[in-house]
Protein backbone atom coordinates (compact mmCIF):
# COMPACT_ATOMS: atom_id res chain seq x y z
CA UNK A 1 0.00 0.00 0.00
CA UNK A 2 1.13 3.51 -0.56
CA UNK A 3 0.82 6.80 1.28
CA UNK A 4 -1.81 9.19 -0.10
CA UNK A 5 -0.56 11.70 -2.62
CA UNK A 6 -0.33 15.16 -1.08
CA UNK A 7 0.45 13.97 2.46
CA UNK A 8 2.26 16.83 4.23
CA UNK A 9 5.02 15.76 6.59
CA UNK A 10 6.72 18.46 8.69
CA UNK A 11 10.39 19.46 8.50
CA UNK A 12 11.31 16.37 10.54
CA UNK A 13 9.33 14.13 8.16
CA UNK A 14 6.51 13.56 10.66
CA UNK A 15 2.74 13.93 10.95
CA UNK A 16 0.71 13.96 14.16
CA UNK A 17 -1.33 10.82 14.78
CA UNK A 18 -4.36 10.91 17.07
CA UNK A 19 -5.55 7.51 18.26
CA UNK A 20 -9.19 6.91 19.15
CA UNK A 21 -11.09 3.87 20.39
CA UNK A 22 -13.31 2.79 17.49
CA UNK A 23 -16.11 1.59 19.78
CA UNK A 24 -16.56 4.46 22.24
CA UNK A 25 -14.65 7.39 20.70
CA UNK A 26 -12.25 7.77 23.66
CA UNK A 27 -9.01 9.51 22.66
CA UNK A 28 -6.26 7.09 23.66
CA UNK A 29 -3.05 8.86 22.69
CA UNK A 30 -1.20 11.18 20.36
CA UNK A 31 2.03 10.17 18.65
CA UNK A 32 3.96 10.87 15.46
CA UNK A 33 4.32 8.91 12.24
CA UNK A 34 6.88 9.16 9.50
CA UNK A 35 6.21 7.82 6.01
CA UNK A 36 7.46 4.33 6.91
CA UNK A 37 5.27 4.13 10.04
CA UNK A 38 2.22 5.18 8.03
CA UNK A 39 3.03 2.67 5.27
CA UNK A 40 3.51 -0.18 7.79
CA UNK A 41 0.30 0.77 9.58
CA UNK A 42 -1.60 0.68 6.28
CA UNK A 43 -0.10 -2.69 5.32
CA UNK A 44 -0.34 -4.52 8.65
CA UNK A 45 -3.40 -2.78 10.15
CA UNK A 46 -1.41 -2.59 13.42
CA UNK A 47 -0.29 0.86 14.56
CA UNK A 48 3.35 1.86 14.01
CA UNK A 49 4.84 5.19 15.05
CA UNK A 50 8.08 7.12 15.00
CA UNK A 51 9.72 7.83 18.35
CA UNK A 52 11.29 11.27 18.45
CA UNK A 53 13.16 10.51 21.68
CA UNK A 54 14.63 7.22 20.42
CA UNK A 55 14.85 8.32 16.77
CA UNK A 56 13.39 5.08 15.52
CA UNK A 57 10.29 3.36 14.24
CA UNK A 58 8.22 1.41 16.78
CA UNK A 59 5.21 -0.88 16.70
CA UNK A 60 2.72 -0.06 19.45
CA UNK A 61 2.64 -3.00 21.83
CA UNK A 62 5.89 -4.59 20.66
CA UNK A 63 7.15 -4.91 24.24
CA UNK A 64 3.88 -4.82 26.21
CA UNK A 65 1.58 -6.82 23.93
CA UNK A 66 -0.87 -3.89 24.02
CA UNK A 67 -1.41 -3.69 20.27
CA UNK A 68 -3.63 -1.26 18.42
CA UNK A 69 -5.59 -3.00 15.66
CA UNK A 70 -6.50 -0.35 13.11
CA UNK A 71 -10.11 -0.33 11.96
CA UNK A 72 -10.03 2.95 10.05
CA UNK A 73 -7.54 5.68 9.15
CA UNK A 74 -8.68 9.23 8.45
CA UNK A 75 -6.60 12.11 7.09
CA UNK A 76 -7.41 15.70 8.04
CA UNK A 77 -8.29 18.43 5.52
CA UNK A 78 -4.72 19.77 5.33
CA UNK A 79 -3.28 16.25 5.00
CA UNK A 80 -0.84 16.91 7.83
CA UNK A 81 -2.43 14.75 10.55
CA UNK A 82 -3.97 11.31 10.79
CA UNK A 83 -6.68 9.85 12.99
CA UNK A 84 -6.44 6.14 13.75
CA UNK A 85 -9.58 4.42 14.95
CA UNK A 86 -8.42 1.29 16.73
CA UNK A 87 -9.36 -1.69 18.82
CA UNK A 88 -6.97 -1.31 21.75
CA UNK A 89 -5.55 -4.38 23.46
CA UNK A 90 -4.79 -3.53 27.10
CA UNK A 91 -3.72 0.02 27.78
CA UNK A 92 -2.51 2.67 25.37
CA UNK A 93 -0.43 4.55 27.96
CA UNK A 94 2.97 3.32 29.12
CA UNK A 95 2.00 4.41 32.67
CA UNK A 96 -0.65 1.66 32.83
CA UNK A 97 -3.74 3.72 32.02
CA UNK A 98 -6.11 2.85 29.19
CA UNK A 99 -5.67 6.36 27.74
CA UNK A 100 -2.72 8.75 27.90
CA UNK A 101 -5.30 11.44 28.73
CA UNK A 102 -6.00 10.12 32.25
CA UNK A 103 -5.54 13.49 33.98
CA UNK A 104 -8.00 16.35 34.02
CA UNK A 105 -6.75 19.94 34.38
CA UNK A 106 -8.68 21.67 37.14
CA UNK A 107 -9.49 25.41 37.25
CA UNK A 108 -6.83 25.92 39.95
CA UNK A 109 -4.14 24.44 37.69
CA UNK A 110 -3.93 21.11 39.48
CA UNK A 111 -4.18 17.74 37.75
CA UNK A 112 -6.69 15.13 38.84
CA UNK A 113 -6.31 11.49 37.82
CA UNK A 114 -9.60 10.07 36.67
CA UNK A 115 -8.62 7.45 34.12
CA UNK A 116 -8.79 3.69 34.21
CA UNK A 117 -5.56 1.89 35.13
CA UNK A 118 -5.53 -1.41 33.24
CA UNK A 119 -2.02 -2.79 33.85
CA UNK A 120 1.01 -2.45 36.10
CA UNK A 121 3.92 -1.00 34.09
CA UNK A 122 6.49 -2.40 36.57
CA UNK A 123 5.28 -5.92 35.75
CA UNK A 124 4.79 -5.30 32.03
CA UNK A 125 8.09 -3.58 31.22
CA UNK A 126 10.57 -5.79 33.03
CA UNK A 127 14.08 -5.70 31.59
Amino acid sequence: MSIPEGMKFNDQGLVAAIVQDVDNGEVLMQAFMNAEALRLSLETRVAHYYSRSRNKLWKKGESSGHLQHIQEIRIDCDQDAVLLKVKQVGGACHTGFRSCFYRRLEADGSLKEDGEKVFNPDETYTA
